[in-house]
């Protein structure tokens, strides 16, 4: 399944929505975008896994992905699912002060049910002036937005916890402190002593990804924040955030991205492509006391 609203943000959209439904479609492995995501679930029950904590959302809830937090989507084997979303870039939250309570909010809501409904209601707007598609729709998706982010500014409460912690949850933990450092397998192996096979076979599970592969993302994700925020050299930032040496960031960098570093500097903005998805069986959560 094709993210559709992602190819919209891809070609100059500020403000994209999407409507799916589904059984068993999944994210391959985990993501992130420039962008925010906000993820309204209509219906059915989803796990989301946000850096290296899952949470578990039912209909009614919805979570708000900053830029740059690398996560994905997935649900138990035949559980049908319907969820709304909508990306939006920065620049389109019209106050600052609403800007920094978003910042600092937990990412996961669950509101009370009135609360609820003025969202999903919101949400179905923008939808619906995207597919009206007339001269005042990007304005009025605009509008609709920033009342929905002033709804949400407001909501109040403890944050969310995610599901009990487990030791690859640890390790991810260690990993996001740590990306920038020589991290070998057997050394992470030792530090949570358990066996690299059981390790890789375990941190595949539950992240569909390798270890060497979501280090990278890591690496990259913070390259891009640095082309951003600095005026570092590439080799500088290279260095900075965990690679040996620039020759193999620039490689792994353009196999992630499709693009040189300094091509990417020279567009001012990362080129995420849009997210895939596919039908693979979900990742199960790890078990406990391993």
């Amino acid at each position: 399944m094709i993210d559709s609203a992602g190819f919209l943000m891809a070609g100059g959209q500020s403000v994209a929505s999407e409507r799916i439904q589904g059984v068993d479609d999944n994210m391959e492995r985990s993501h992130y975008h420039e962008y925010y995501e906000l993820y309204y679930l209509e219906y059915g029950n989803r796990y989301h896994m946000i850096n290296e904590h899952i949470y578990s959302i039912q209909s009614g809830e919805f979570i708000l992905f900053p830029p740059y937090v690398m996560h994905h989507s997935y649900g138990d084997s035949g559980v049908a699912f319907k969820r709304l979303l909508v990306y939006f870039t920065p620049d389109t939250i019209l106050v600052p002060e609403i800007k920094l309570a978003l910042e600092n909010a937990p990412g996961v809501y669950r509101p009370e049910k009135k609360d609820s409904l003025i969202i999903h209601q919101l949400l179905k707007e923008i939808l619906k002036e995207q597919e009206n598609g007339d001269c005042y729709s990007k304005e009025t998706m605009q509008m609709l937005l920033n009342q929905l982010l002033i709804k949400l500014a407001r909501q109040s409460g403890e944050p969310i916890k995610p599901e009990q912690s487990s030791r690859i949850s640890q390790i991810l933990h260690y990993l996001h402190l740590n990306y920038n450092d020589n991290i070998t397998l057997n050394d992470l192996a030792a530090r949570f002593y358990i066996s690299p096979y059981y390790l890789c076979r375990e941190f595949k599970r539950y992240t569909n990804s390798t270890i060497i592969h979501y280090v990278n993302n890591l690496r990259i994700i913070q390259a891009q924040r640095l082309f951003q925020e600095t005026d570092k050299t590439i080799t500088d930032i290279s260095r900075e955030v965990g690679f040996s040496n620039v020759t193999h960031f620039n490689r792994i960098f353009k196999s992630l991205l499709g693009m040189s570093p300094s091509q990417s500097r020279k567009q001012g903005r990362p080129n995420l492509l849009p997210t895939r998805y596919s039908e693979s069986t979900r990742p199960s959560l790890p078990e406990q006391n391993q």
